[in-house]
């Protein structure tokens, strides 16, 4: 006897159609599974075997065979357990389902026949419906993750009993109801709690409003970390569309809270800096995405930026241009996407007080020579933002300062978004994200702003990815006040954060 099931396959992030054949006939007992399945996999004969026989069902003392289809791909984890032990109950005792419909089949079996939760399910859900398929069986703890999907039928099963006699006619499933709203970040707080440090406020607001990436540089203590803490709290929610990304991503990791649902908080991530870079950009044979991705439509945060490894800080520089970061195997390459903010925080030199008032920086000129040869130039040319945080003062410190919650500076950013919106139709998200063709139609100057821009760039000697950083900043600020023509105030003020490069890595030996 001969039966086939539909199931899916991990690539990365994406679900890849797998039809699982089952063939029983008569011979020496065994069981066996083809189609290059993993560890994983193999081992699922056991889990299988037990499931069936714990469930009250007759286990076949045949030959069997499991071909999963095609066989070029590699096939991962535990989720093909349930569509295999369903083939061989069709192939053995006669189940067939009442509807013609195809429909597809995911989960882990425990041995006692109930489903366990598998990892990638709303990639899944995707492929069934780009695949005309409009039913889909997952675990239950799945099945308001999967029910993300608009226009399949998805129905959470708790056992193999229970979906046998759906199957059967004996037993109704309701499909899964919507996804409950879930959070993602841990860190929380508001932007009034900082004290003091009124530009380095403005400049995240700008930041946030552009999708700009930020580095802050100050001593210890100054309030770096609590700032780009709160940074989430200050950014607009996920669109449909990014929501949808961010929870394929997490779901394909295995991040998602139990039960899964929505997201909408935009993602926050703080490695810390002994991170390997397997960890940053995705590891393993069968890549999982690393922590560039899981920043997509988010950001990334990295404290202490110059104790990062140099090749993992070189490994931001392909997404920091792109939104996209390619993983390269030797059975094929995976693309995960990584659309990310990036915001780093490090101190003017090893022992933090280079530069300061109150304290005499302790470093040797190697030392400074050691610390700052972490961060390259090109690097540094892709962050749009520069700025000092400087200690603060100790009246301010003591008595602190009334400033704009997040809650008030959020809605500027919303509006600011609103008015990039009506201006992009091309799908660009945000002024940080314009590439040279845009900032071309975009960010247009009046004669008298392009002699005063031309005085910046031969001062400065800015290179043209910071010129185009620049405008894109500048962009932002007139955005920030409906502007529709970007002003020289702007200009200004953009250019403030562009320089400290040059104060920290070209003067830091004198």
């Amino acid at each position: 006897m001969l039966a086939k099931v539909l199931s899916a396959a991990l690539v990365g992030i994406d679900g890849v159609l797998v039809e699982v054949e089952v063939d029983i006939s008569n011979g020496l007992p065994s069981f066996t599974i083809v189609g290059l399945p993993d560890q994983a996999v193999q081992e699922s004969r056991e889990r299988i075997r037990s499931a069936i026989k714990n469930s009250d069902f007759n286990f076949p003392i045949k030959r069997i065979t499991v071909n999963l289809a095609p066989a070029d791909i590699k096939k991962e984890g535990p989720a093909f357990d349930l569509p295999i032990g369903i083939g061989i109950l069709m192939a053995s005792e006669g189940i067939k389902p009442e509807a013609d419909d195809p429909f597809l089949l995911v989960g882990e079996l425990s041995l006692d026949g109930s489903i366990r939760p598998v990892n990638g399910i709303i990639s899944m859900a995707i492929l069934a419906k780009s695949s005309n398929i409009n039913t889909l069986f997952v675990p239950k703890e799945n099945s308001s993750e999967a029910a993300l999907m608009p226009g399949i039928n998805v129905y959470g099963v708790r056992n193999l009993i229970e979906l046998v006699r759906f199957f059967n006619g004996e037993q109704v499933l309701t499909p899964a109801g919507p996804a409950r709203s879930i959070r993602i970040n841990e860190v929380k707080g508001d932007f009034s709690e900082v004290k003091g440090q009124e530009q380095a406020k403005r400049a995240l607001e700008i930041a946030a409003a552009g999708f700009h990436n930020v580095i802050m540089i100050g001593p210890p203590g100054s309030g770096k970390t609590m700032l780009a803490q709160r940074l989430p709290e200050i950014l607009p929610p996920l669109t449909e569309e990014e929501a949808l990304e961010v929870i394929k991503i997490y779901s394909s990791a295995g991040l998602l809270p139990k039960g899964g649902g929505v997201i909408e908080e935009r993602p926050f991530r703080s490695p810390h800096h002994s991170i390997s870079l397997a960890g940053m950009v995705g590891g393993t044979t069968n890549p999982r995405p690393g922590e560039i991705s899981l920043a997509h439509n988010g950001v990334i945060f990295l404290d202490e930026f110059p104790e990062f490894r140099r090749d993992v800080i070189e490994a931001l520089r392909q997404p920091m241009e792109d939104g996209t970061l390619v993983i390269s195997r030797a059975h094929g390459s995976v693309r995960f996407p990584a659309r990310f903010m990036l915001v780093a925080s490090m101190n003017p030199c090893p022992c933090g007080y280079l530069g300061d008032t109150k304290r005499s920086c302790t470093c040797t000129p190697y030392q400074l020579e050691r610390y700052y040869s972490k961060i390259s130039g090109p690097i540094l040319d892709r962050i749009d933002i520069q700025i000092e945080v400087p200690r603060l003062e100790t009246e301010t410190l003591i008595k602190g300062s009334s400033s704009e919650n997040s809650s008030s500076i959020k809605k500027h950013i919303e509006m600011a978004r609103e008015f990039q919106a009506s201006r992009f139709r091309e799908g660009i998200r945000a002024n940080g994200l314009m590439k040279p063709s845009d900032i071309k139609k975009y960010c247009r100057l009046k004669p008298a702003l392009q002699n005063l821009l031309r005085e910046i760039v031969d001062k400065f000697r800015l290179s043209a990815r910071s010129y185009d950083k620049l405008l894109k900043v500048a962009r932002t600020i007139a955005d920030l006040e409906t502007s529709e023509d970007i002003r020289e105030e702007n200009i200004l003020e953009a250019t403030q954060y562009r320089i400290l490069d040059r104060k920290y890595w070209e003067k830091r030996f004198s």
